[in-house]
């Protein structure tokens, strides 16, 4: 995005090493995958000699950023807020070097200064170089204000403590560059601008357009939910299949986002793509790199090995014990045999999210996509029995070759 907050921002980079910081909104104790893009853009940054600093905003989490928000957040408690800021900094740790080199890494929690203002100081220090006008410019208190529920005081004023939280980093740090997603962009500037009025100094903003699919889907949401970073919420083998899973007309865009691998690994991956699709050899290597990444080599190990026993076709000749170990990642339920006989499949497609509807469960029979305990089932009328029960443990739905949802029948 181009404008006077960007201008002379790439010879910058190119002429000295500089210090750069983004900020993560704690709403929830772990990232998503939606967060990837801004975790990488200070990865790269460090990768490439300058400072990074990554806020977690346990201060302005308090109130909510309002940007890209039909309807106001509900208030953390500060127990949460203080969890949800452990989680977080725990997964930074795992892009960013925190303790060698001459470009370390910085972890901060804004509520180091914020909390300790009072109101009066606040409005003295802070509110007073902003009139009213132009926080109403900005997009996301105007579009706001246009929605029934208007907007709180509380996040009226989220922009004032984003703006200080730039100016406090400027003169801890030396901080002169904030980036974001594009829904950030009225914060980042208004932080430019405080810097520019009790500083008279320039600072710099670079935001990158928010995420989505070529098919114009949310990036990061799938039937099953949000797909997060902690391993208890989106298990690794989860996270492995949803990059293994992109579309041929996204996985190079991804590759080239979400990975470090260079120019020519791409441009040979994206010709492979185009030649030789069905191989999905991108997918493939986009599934490896991120998986690592966000959950190390030994998790990655685990993931395929999964896969690979998962969605062969003898997976059901193996030992049980070793089924339930290469099941373990998968989606699960807890049942009972009472409550399998009680519902037909289609209804069972339908709760564990493998179809949409009923009648999108009865299409995808009738087209052979659903197995059970890799039988492809041929009837839609079908319903589960005790003789579903492998080893009187577990039943596995199925939805093409990828998409598993496993049933562990309690005694």
């Amino acid at each position: 995005m181009a404008s006077e907050a960007t201008d002379g921002l790439a010879d910058l980079l190119e002429r000295e090493a500089i210090t750069a910081y983004i900020g993560f909104d704690p709403t929830a104790s772990s990232l998503h995958v939606g967060s990837l893009l801004t975790v990488m853009g200070l990865a790269r940054l460090q990768r490439f000699g300058h400072h990074p600093i990554a806020i977690v905003g346990g201060g302005t989490g308090m109130i909510g950023d309002p940007s890209g928000k039909s309807q106001e957040r509900k208030l953390l408690s500060r127990e949460q807020l203080d969890e949800n800021v452990a989680g977080i900094r725990k997964q930074l740790e795992r892009f960013l070097d925190f303790d060698a080199g001459p470009n370390p890494a910085r972890i901060v929690n804004n509520a180091d200064w914020l909390a300790g203002f009072n109101l009066l100081e606040f409005l003295r220090d802070t509110g007073k170089y902003f009139t009213v006008n132009y926080m109403l410019q900005k997009e996301s208190v105007s579009r706001r204000l246009e929605s029934e529920d208007g907007i709180s005081y509380t996040e009226f004023s989220y922009l004032l403590l984003q703006a200080r939280d730039f100016l406090e980093l400027f003169d801890r740090f030396g901080c002169t560059l904030q980036m974001g997603g594009s829904d950030q962009w009225g914060n980042i500037t208004a932080g430019i601008d405080l810097i520019r009025r009790l500083r008279s100094k320039k600072a710099h903003g670079l935001v990158w357009p928010l995420m989505t699919t070529a098919s114009g889907g949310k990036f990061g949401k799938t039937e099953s939910g949000t797909i997060w970073l902690d391993p208890e919420r989106t298990s690794p083998f989860q996270l492995y299949q949803f990059w293994l899973n992109t579309e041929d007309r996204d996985v190079v865009s991804y590759l080239k986002l979400f990975t470090f691998l260079d120019q020519g690994a791409i441009a040979e991956l994206e010709a492979v793509t185009r030649s030789a699709p069905e191989k999905r050899e991108a997918q493939r290597v986009l599934a490896r790199e991120v998986t690592t990444l966000v959950h190390g080599a030994s998790e990655f190990e685990k993931a395929i090995r999964g896969s690979e026993q998962l969605f062969s076709k003898n997976a059901f000749a193996l030992p049980v014990d070793e089924l339930l170990a290469s099941l373990a990642d998968a989606p699960s339920s807890d049942v009972t045999m009472q409550l399998i006989a009680e519902k037909p499949l289609v209804q069972w497609l339908v709760d564990t999210k493998l179809a949409s509807s009923r009648s999108d469960a009865t299409r995808l029979i009738l087209g052979g996509g659903i197995s059970v305990n890799d039988v492809v089932v041929k009837d839609p009328k079908r319903r589960l029995t005790a003789d579903d029960v492998w080893e009187k443990v577990l039943i596995v739905l199925g939805k093409g070759r990828r998409q598993k949802h496993v049933l562990k029948v309690q005694p």
